[in-house]
């Protein structure tokens, strides 16, 4: 018998863990060995079951989709991502394929689809749902990305951009530890690195440069 394909799936809310679980495994060459509720869980799922993918949505607690696909690309190269998500913004897509997805699709997808998305990640190729990546091409083509805020989004990482909208939103350290699960010391480090990397010297003219190029909502 040819060995099954081995998945992971990870989500928080459980009843879509079991809907993907179900028609995961009604596919005969597939079977799910793995399930997580959370980015920490996802990372050793794959760190004890070695699968050959992982399913997984971008915002969960703990640890989110994108850190894990990191840290999943990281510990296991082999293991393909296929990211189901509701998100639709160009910074989330960009940055989950940065981070290592191999394909991206969203969650109002069908069956079938989903589906060919990962048959086609299992054979080497990448894939995003349709209606996004018109966008995205679309979006370039028309020029709709100022360059000056391209560079300073490339400027900042992920991590930075987080910490900033939550201090533009009024957040104390403790309160931006608290919500991103790290430790007060490191969203200091954080704010040091904003502030250096954007050349302001204190919070309100970092918070003002951050609205004027759109980093975060006003």
């Amino acid at each position: 018998m040819d060995k099954k394909v081995r998945v992971v799936i990870a989500d928080d809310h459980a009843i879509i863990r079991d809907g993907l679980r179900s028609l995961i495994s009604s596919a005969k060459d597939f079977e799910v060995v793995g399930e997580a509720e959370d980015g920490r869980r996802a990372v050793e799922s794959v760190e004890t079951l070695k699968p050959d993918l992982v399913l997984t949505d971008l915002s969960m607690p703990k640890m989110d989709g994108i850190d894990l696909i990191e840290a999943v690309k990281k510990r296991s190269p082999q293991t393909k991502v296929v990211a189901l998500t509701v998100h639709r913004g160009e910074e989330y897509i960009l940055a989950t394929l940065k981070a290592g997805a191999d394909a991206y699709v969203l969650k109002d997808a069908s069956y079938g689809e989903l589906m060919m998305a990962i048959r086609s990640v299992l054979k080497g190729k990448h894939y995003i749902s349709p209606e996004i990546s018109g966008n995205l091409i679309e979006g370039y083509l028309e020029g709709r990305k100022d360059q000056k805020e391209l560079l300073i989004r490339e400027l900042l990482t992920r991590r930075e951009r987080e910490v900033l909208k939550l201090i533009a939103e009024g957040s104390t350290n403790q309160e931006i530890a608290d919500t991103l699960y790290i430790s007060i010391h490191t969203v200091e480090t954080h704010r040091h690195h904003l502030m250096d990397k954007l050349e302001v010297h204190n919070t309100a003219a970092l918070i003002a440069l951050a609205i004027e190029k759109g980093l975060v909502s006003k």
